[in-house]
């Protein structure tokens, strides 16, 4: 356990931590934390180097990622493209690869599967996806705007034995911000991530919301600004309509919808003309009183913004907010502010599902026995 709890501290505070105050803050003896930093070194999985500063005397010493440690393979799966990243403990993650996809479940599974399995190696301790989309108790997952319906993700991977988490893209960005930005510390958070449309995460203690089913967080399908048009996932007036790329593009006259436009948003969103300007105001009016609903309901510490949301959360959006707000959270309204993660946010949450599954007794020892078998 000892050896699990140092793991996950150099893994939660980035790699830059030094032993002495891993070991105040683990609050164990310096021999103990020398001999567990030994053993975790041995078996491959921590490795020290010198601290960037230290005083006179010997070197002060920063346990970080062995070079030949665990990794994580993270997916952040679009609805028009995916991108992977390799990852090591302390949150360290390279994008290797992104590529656009056909926006079918066959087109954009099998090919990420292909190139997913060519990427495994014997330090791949598991594979994490964020999808745009529901997930059903892990593993079954829908997106409405592009008609995917109960697809089986790990089917159409064909990853085998190789240990795969699927979570919303949304609320992964939510553990993202709880774990690696400003909602790190907080003890009631609420994170929204806008892309085509929105979806969220409501955290305590860092942990997401997940619901009987892992659905929790569909925020896009509430009908929480006036609206009674029909929504593709079968729900009527979804804040989905008024917010995002879809509805920014929309209220422009604009093609929209299945997966397309993600570029037409962002060059709408940098235009100064007044139709573009009037589209953007509609949109953050409308993100902003959605988000006044939402604190109403969960009443957080600390509203985060994620994807197209940071942009959005100006202008018209403050006012808003506040008019949607109870009198109550009025007098003092739970700050909204952009995340620190941007877009990367569902990338590293998938990143930190694959590492909360590896950081356990048992998989620790088994990854310690195997590698100690090796050198026997």
């Amino acid at each position: 356990m000892n050896r699990v709890r140092l793991l996950r501290a150099v893994h939660e505070g980035g790699a830059t931590r030094t032993r002495a105050q891993l070991t105040r803050d683990l609050e164990l003896a310096r021999g103990t934390a020398s001999v567990l930093v030994g053993e975790l070194a041995a078996a491959r999985l921590l490795t020290e180097s010198p601290a960037a500063e230290h005083g006179r005397g010997r070197p002060t010493m920063v346990p970080g990622a062995h070079p030949a440690g665990p990794q994580a393979l993270a997916v952040d799966l679009r609805e028009d493209e995916w991108e992977i990243a390799v990852c090591e403990l302390g949150g360290a993650a390279r994008t290797v690869e992104t590529r656009a996809h056909d926006r079918t479940p066959d087109g954009a599974l099998r090919p990420l599967g292909q190139v997913l399995r060519a990427l495994v190696t014997d330090r791949t301790v598991g594979i994490g996806l964020a999808i745009a989309g529901p997930v059903r108790q892990g593993e079954r997952v829908d997106i409405s705007h592009l008609g995917w319906r109960e697809v089986d993700v790990a089917g159409l991977l064909g990853l085998g034995a190789t240990p795969l988490t699927v979570g919303n893209d949304a609320r992964l960005a939510g553990l993202a911000e709880a774990r690696r930005g400003a909602l790190r510390g907080t003890k009631v958070g609420l994170h929204l991530h806008v892309a085509f449309d929105p979806g969220g995460s409501l955290l305590i203690d860092g942990w997401p919301v997940t619901g009987a089913t892992g659905r929790a967080g569909e925020y896009g399908h509430m009908p929480l600004v006036p609206g009674d048009e029909p929504c593709l996932c079968g729900a009527t007036g979804c804040w989905s309509l008024q917010v995002g790329a879809n509805a920014l593009l929309r209220h422009l006259g604009l093609p929209y919808g299945q997966g397309h436009g993600r570029a037409e948003a962002e060059r709408v969103l940098a235009r100064a003309d007044a139709p573009a300007r009037h589209a953007v105001e509609r949109v953050a009016a409308a993100l902003g009183s959605g988000i006044g609903a939402l604190v109403n309901a969960h009443d957080p510490d600390l509203v985060t913004v994620s994807g197209f949301g940071g942009l959005l959360a100006a202008g018209s959006f403050d006012p808003a907010y506040r008019r949607a707000l109870m009198a109550m959270h009025r007098e003092a309204p739970a700050q909204v502010t952009a995340s620190e993660l941007g877009w990367r946010g569902p990338l590293i949450g998938a990143m930190e599902s694959v590492f909360d599954g590896f950081l356990t007794p048992g998989r620790v020892e088994a990854w310690r026995h195997a590698r100690m078998q090796s050198v026997m």
